[in-house]
Protein backbone atom coordinates (compact mmCIF):
# COMPACT_ATOMS: atom_id res chain seq x y z
CA UNK A 1 0.00 0.00 0.00
CA UNK A 2 2.94 2.31 0.99
CA UNK A 3 4.54 1.91 -2.81
CA UNK A 4 0.94 2.62 -4.22
CA UNK A 5 0.78 5.85 -2.30
CA UNK A 6 4.39 6.53 -3.27
CA UNK A 7 3.55 6.02 -7.03
CA UNK A 8 0.23 8.03 -7.00
CA UNK A 9 1.73 11.12 -5.80
CA UNK A 10 4.92 10.67 -8.18
CA UNK A 11 2.37 10.66 -10.93
CA UNK A 12 0.78 13.62 -9.91
CA UNK A 13 4.44 15.41 -10.42
CA UNK A 14 4.53 17.33 -13.73
CA UNK A 15 6.10 15.15 -16.40
CA UNK A 16 9.25 16.53 -17.55
CA UNK A 17 10.45 16.44 -13.97
CA UNK A 18 8.94 13.28 -13.15
CA UNK A 19 10.44 11.84 -16.77
CA UNK A 20 13.99 13.37 -16.16
CA UNK A 21 14.10 12.55 -12.16
CA UNK A 22 12.63 8.57 -13.07
CA UNK A 23 15.88 8.67 -16.17
CA UNK A 24 18.51 10.01 -13.52
CA UNK A 25 17.40 7.56 -10.88
CA UNK A 26 17.02 4.58 -13.29
CA UNK A 27 20.56 5.49 -15.05
CA UNK A 28 22.41 4.87 -11.65
CA UNK A 29 20.32 1.78 -10.92
CA UNK A 30 21.60 0.32 -13.51
CA UNK A 31 25.32 1.40 -13.13
CA UNK A 32 25.07 -0.42 -10.05
CA UNK A 33 24.41 -3.98 -11.90
CA UNK A 34 24.50 -3.70 -15.71
CA UNK A 35 26.33 -0.72 -16.75
CA UNK A 36 29.98 1.03 -16.31
CA UNK A 37 30.26 4.77 -15.95
CA UNK A 38 32.82 4.41 -18.98
CA UNK A 39 29.57 3.85 -21.07
CA UNK A 40 28.32 6.90 -20.13
CA UNK A 41 30.27 9.59 -19.77
CA UNK A 42 30.61 12.39 -22.80
CA UNK A 43 33.54 11.79 -25.22
CA UNK A 44 33.25 13.82 -28.72
CA UNK A 45 35.56 11.15 -29.93
CA UNK A 46 33.27 7.99 -29.41
CA UNK A 47 30.12 10.04 -30.53
CA UNK A 48 31.56 11.40 -33.70
CA UNK A 49 34.14 8.21 -34.91
CA UNK A 50 31.60 5.25 -33.20
CA UNK A 51 28.71 7.12 -33.11
CA UNK A 52 27.94 6.68 -29.62
CA UNK A 53 25.18 9.61 -29.72
CA UNK A 54 23.30 8.02 -26.06
CA UNK A 55 26.23 9.46 -24.59
CA UNK A 56 24.91 13.34 -25.18
CA UNK A 57 22.36 12.27 -23.39
CA UNK A 58 23.28 9.85 -20.42
CA UNK A 59 26.29 11.99 -19.28
CA UNK A 60 23.48 14.09 -18.22
CA UNK A 61 21.88 11.28 -16.49
CA UNK A 62 24.48 9.83 -14.21
CA UNK A 63 25.39 12.10 -10.72
CA UNK A 64 27.85 9.39 -9.44
CA UNK A 65 27.31 6.15 -6.84
CA UNK A 66 24.83 6.27 -4.52
CA UNK A 67 25.88 8.40 -1.24
CA UNK A 68 25.12 11.66 0.14
CA UNK A 69 26.51 13.67 -3.50
CA UNK A 70 23.51 12.16 -5.36
CA UNK A 71 20.81 12.03 -3.17
CA UNK A 72 21.68 15.74 -2.35
CA UNK A 73 21.66 16.36 -6.36
CA UNK A 74 18.63 14.30 -6.92
CA UNK A 75 16.49 16.63 -4.08
CA UNK A 76 17.34 19.61 -5.94
CA UNK A 77 16.72 18.69 -9.67
CA UNK A 78 13.52 17.22 -8.22
CA UNK A 79 12.48 20.88 -6.30
CA UNK A 80 13.67 23.23 -9.05
CA UNK A 81 12.76 21.57 -12.26
CA UNK A 82 9.01 20.82 -10.38
CA UNK A 83 8.97 23.99 -9.01
CA UNK A 84 9.93 25.65 -12.96
CA UNK A 85 7.38 23.73 -14.36
CA UNK A 86 4.61 24.18 -11.69
CA UNK A 87 5.77 28.14 -12.09
CA UNK A 88 7.10 30.07 -14.82
CA UNK A 89 6.85 27.09 -16.79
CA UNK A 90 3.07 26.13 -16.39
CA UNK A 91 1.27 25.10 -18.90
CA UNK A 92 4.35 25.61 -21.36
CA UNK A 93 5.84 21.78 -21.41
CA UNK A 94 7.45 22.65 -25.11
CA UNK A 95 9.08 25.68 -24.13
CA UNK A 96 10.59 23.76 -20.65
CA UNK A 97 11.55 21.07 -23.13
CA UNK A 98 13.41 23.42 -25.39
CA UNK A 99 15.38 25.30 -21.69
CA UNK A 100 16.60 21.68 -21.58
CA UNK A 101 17.39 21.20 -25.11
CA UNK A 102 19.04 24.31 -25.39
CA UNK A 103 21.07 24.21 -22.19
CA UNK A 104 22.06 21.01 -23.14
CA UNK A 105 23.69 21.56 -26.19
CA UNK A 106 25.40 24.87 -24.71
CA UNK A 107 26.56 23.14 -21.74
CA UNK A 108 28.40 19.92 -24.40
CA UNK A 109 30.29 22.48 -26.76
CA UNK A 110 31.28 24.44 -23.58
CA UNK A 111 32.41 21.63 -22.04
CA UNK A 112 34.49 20.31 -24.39
CA UNK A 113 37.08 23.53 -23.45
CA UNK A 114 37.39 22.64 -19.62
CA UNK A 115 37.17 18.36 -20.66
CA UNK A 116 33.94 17.62 -18.43
CA UNK A 117 32.84 14.17 -18.99
CA UNK A 118 29.50 14.40 -16.95
CA UNK A 119 27.61 17.40 -17.14
CA UNK A 120 23.98 16.48 -14.52
CA UNK A 121 25.43 18.91 -11.98
CA UNK A 122 25.84 22.18 -14.39
CA UNK A 123 22.28 20.98 -15.74
CA UNK A 124 20.98 21.38 -12.03
CA UNK A 125 22.64 24.35 -11.10
CA UNK A 126 21.33 25.99 -14.50
CA UNK A 127 17.54 25.05 -13.25
CA UNK A 128 18.44 26.45 -9.94
CA UNK A 129 20.15 29.72 -11.24
CA UNK A 130 16.80 30.59 -13.58
CA UNK A 131 14.44 29.71 -11.01
CA UNK A 132 16.22 31.93 -8.26
CA UNK A 133 16.45 35.08 -10.90
CA UNK A 134 12.52 34.56 -11.84
CA UNK A 135 11.65 34.32 -7.86
CA UNK A 136 13.88 37.40 -6.82
CA UNK A 137 11.84 37.91 -3.58
CA UNK A 138 11.46 34.28 -2.18
CA UNK A 139 13.48 33.18 0.90
CA UNK A 140 15.21 30.42 0.82
CA UNK A 141 15.85 28.12 4.22
CA UNK A 142 19.96 26.56 3.20
CA UNK A 143 19.11 23.19 5.44
CA UNK A 144 18.12 25.44 8.41
CA UNK A 145 21.62 26.65 8.92
CA UNK A 146 21.07 30.10 6.78
CA UNK A 147 18.41 32.11 5.01
CA UNK A 148 18.93 34.39 2.30
CA UNK A 149 16.95 35.48 -0.94
CA UNK A 150 17.06 33.28 -3.72
CA UNK A 151 19.13 34.83 -6.13
CA UNK A 152 22.08 33.81 -3.53
CA UNK A 153 21.02 30.06 -4.08
CA UNK A 154 23.49 29.21 -6.89
CA UNK A 155 26.12 30.07 -5.47
CA UNK A 156 25.42 28.66 -1.99
CA UNK A 157 24.70 25.76 -3.68
CA UNK A 158 28.52 25.98 -5.58
CA UNK A 159 30.10 26.94 -2.21
CA UNK A 160 28.26 23.34 -0.91
CA UNK A 161 29.96 21.68 -3.53
CA UNK A 162 33.58 22.94 -3.19
CA UNK A 163 33.13 21.65 0.58
CA UNK A 164 32.51 17.98 -0.64
CA UNK A 165 35.59 17.87 -2.81
CA UNK A 166 34.19 18.77 -5.94
CA UNK A 167 35.19 20.80 -8.92
CA UNK A 168 33.13 24.11 -8.97
CA UNK A 169 33.64 24.23 -12.72
CA UNK A 170 30.66 22.22 -13.37
CA UNK A 171 28.69 24.39 -11.14
CA UNK A 172 30.48 27.41 -12.61
CA UNK A 173 29.50 25.62 -16.11
CA UNK A 174 26.03 25.85 -15.42
CA UNK A 175 25.47 29.37 -13.58
CA UNK A 176 26.52 31.02 -16.98
CA UNK A 177 24.53 28.90 -18.97
CA UNK A 178 21.50 29.68 -16.69
CA UNK A 179 22.66 33.50 -17.07
CA UNK A 180 22.89 33.44 -20.68
CA UNK A 181 19.01 31.80 -21.08
CA UNK A 182 17.95 34.40 -18.88
CA UNK A 183 19.35 37.16 -20.29
CA UNK A 184 18.17 35.82 -23.53
CA UNK A 185 14.86 34.84 -22.53
CA UNK A 186 14.03 37.22 -19.84
CA UNK A 187 16.26 40.95 -19.96
CA UNK A 188 16.98 41.29 -23.48
CA UNK A 189 13.64 41.27 -25.22
CA UNK A 190 12.48 43.83 -22.73
CA UNK A 191 14.98 45.90 -23.20
CA UNK A 192 14.73 49.46 -25.76
CA UNK A 193 15.25 47.47 -29.23
CA UNK A 194 15.27 44.36 -27.90
CA UNK A 195 13.43 41.10 -29.10
CA UNK A 196 13.03 37.91 -28.54
CA UNK A 197 15.73 35.42 -29.26
CA UNK A 198 14.33 31.95 -28.38
CA UNK A 199 11.42 30.36 -30.26
CA UNK A 200 10.46 26.87 -29.62
CA UNK A 201 10.74 24.72 -32.66
CA UNK A 202 6.81 24.62 -33.68
CA UNK A 203 7.03 20.71 -33.88
CA UNK A 204 7.81 20.40 -30.18
CA UNK A 205 4.42 22.72 -29.14
CA UNK A 206 2.68 20.55 -31.37
CA UNK A 207 4.14 17.52 -30.10
CA UNK A 208 3.81 18.49 -25.75
CA UNK A 209 1.58 21.55 -25.89
CA UNK A 210 -2.07 21.24 -25.95
CA UNK A 211 -3.55 22.57 -28.93
CA UNK A 212 -4.76 26.29 -28.27
CA UNK A 213 -8.72 26.99 -28.72
CA UNK A 214 -9.68 28.97 -31.20
CA UNK A 215 -11.61 32.53 -29.67
CA UNK A 216 -13.38 32.88 -32.89
CA UNK A 217 -14.87 28.99 -33.09
CA UNK A 218 -18.38 29.00 -32.53
CA UNK A 219 -19.61 25.76 -32.02
CA UNK A 220 -22.49 23.38 -33.43
CA UNK A 221 -25.70 23.75 -32.16
CA UNK A 222 -26.04 20.31 -30.70
CA UNK A 223 -22.10 21.03 -29.50
CA UNK A 224 -23.99 23.82 -27.06
CA UNK A 225 -25.17 23.20 -23.26
CA UNK A 226 -28.55 22.84 -22.66
CA UNK A 227 -30.89 21.57 -21.22
CA UNK A 228 -31.20 17.37 -21.94
CA UNK A 229 -32.80 16.49 -24.70
CA UNK A 230 -35.80 14.06 -24.16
Amino acid sequence: MAWRGVAAEFLQVPAVTRTYTAACVLTTAAVLELLSPFQLYFNPHLVLRKFQVWRLVTNFLFFGPLGFSFFFNMLFVFRYCRMLEEGSFRGRKADFVFMFLFGGVLMTLLGLLGSLFFLGQALTAMLVYVWSRRSPRVRVNFFGLLTFQAPFLPWALMGFSLLLGNSILVDLLGIAVGHIYYFLEDVFPNQPGGKRLLHTPSFLKLLLDAPEEDPDYLPLPEEQPGPPQQ
